[in-house]
């Protein structure tokens, strides 16, 4: 009889892990993977980007399993969009961020589960002072929803957000959040590869990509020593830490190949398909 796998979940992140620098899946990766799917393994998409940028890669990939968005705050079944876990901010702790951010002259970016509804973010103005955030609601178009009284009165459901600036600006914004509301956040600063500024991202204290592994992981009776999570930036530190296998792409971040088991190859060698082939040597 066969042994069964070492390693029964594999969770990747999208930027920098899955695509190339071009923001392809090639060849060689996607059969990579469907190896990995046809060995037994479940295939999760870990990803910051939101539902509706992560889903059309699960759909390309062939893959039914959920998808973890938002680094960890939503997790939706990309067959018919259901939502399965959704963290959202305590009403409390939004509005303290809100404020926090506004005071400190930034325009937040607010997401709640409205993926359905046709749009995913609310916005408080049309134009912004901000080049970096007048970029993002450029790109974006058609895919937010104006709310003016975004900080004094915010929608319901919110689960994520974020700030725009540059490094130095977010670097400084996230110690004053933590400050405002100690315990009460997770946060980190990345750049997306899409934009030209620098993200402060924002969630609940007890979401990561890692959190939400854990959460469909128990619900396929998977512990952690099965788990195996590849990544290159910040958000993915937390689940490159504590997966049982741990692995960073060639071009991860030094702080992130510095917590990780192994290193790749990187996003334009075909990385994953290394990882794919450890695994099922094992």
């Amino acid at each position: 009889m066969k042994a069964e796998r070492r390693f029964r979940l594999l969770a990747i992140d999208i930027d920098g892990t899955l695509v190339n620098s071009q923001d392809e899946i090639t060849p060689a990766t996607r059969e990579a993977l469907g190896r990995a799917v046809e060995a037994g393994i479940h295939v999760v998409l870990a990803t910051g980007r939101r539902y509706g940028q992560a889903i059309h890669l699960a759909e390309a990939l062939g893959l039914s399993v959920p998808v973890i968005t938002a680094s960890g705050a939503l997790i939706k079944n990309p067959v018919d969009h259901q939502t399965l876990f959704v963290a959202e901010f305590e009403p409390r702790v939004l509005c303290r961020m809100l404020g926090t951010i506004a005071e400190a002259g930034y325009d937040p970016i607010i997401f709640a589960d409205t993926y359905l509804d046709g749009f995913e973010f609310y916005h408080a103005r049309e134009d912004s002072a901000c080049a970096y955030l007048t970029q993002y609601l450029h790109h974006n178009r058609g895919r937010g929803r104006l709310w003016p009284n975004l900080v004094a009165a915010p929608p319901t459901g919110v689960f994520t957000g974020f700030a725009i600036g540059t490094r130095e600006q977010m670097i400084e914004l996230e110690q004053v959040l933590h400050r405002r509301l100690p315990g009460e956040l997770y946060t980190h600063v990345l750049r997306s590869p899409r934009y030209s500024g620098f993200l402060c991202e924002l969630a609940r204290r007890d979401v990561t990509k890692w959190s939400a592994i854990r959460w469909l992981a128990a619900g396929w009776g998977i512990q952690n020593h099965e788990i195996c999570t590849v990544g290159d930036d910040v958000n993915d530190i937390p689940m490159i830490r504590h997966a049982g296998l741990g692995i960073a792409m060639g071009n991860a971040l030094p702080e992130v190949k510095a917590v990780a088991d192994r290193v790749a190859p990187g996003q334009d060698e075909d990385g994953l398909v290394s990882v794919v082939e450890w695994l099922l040597e094992d």
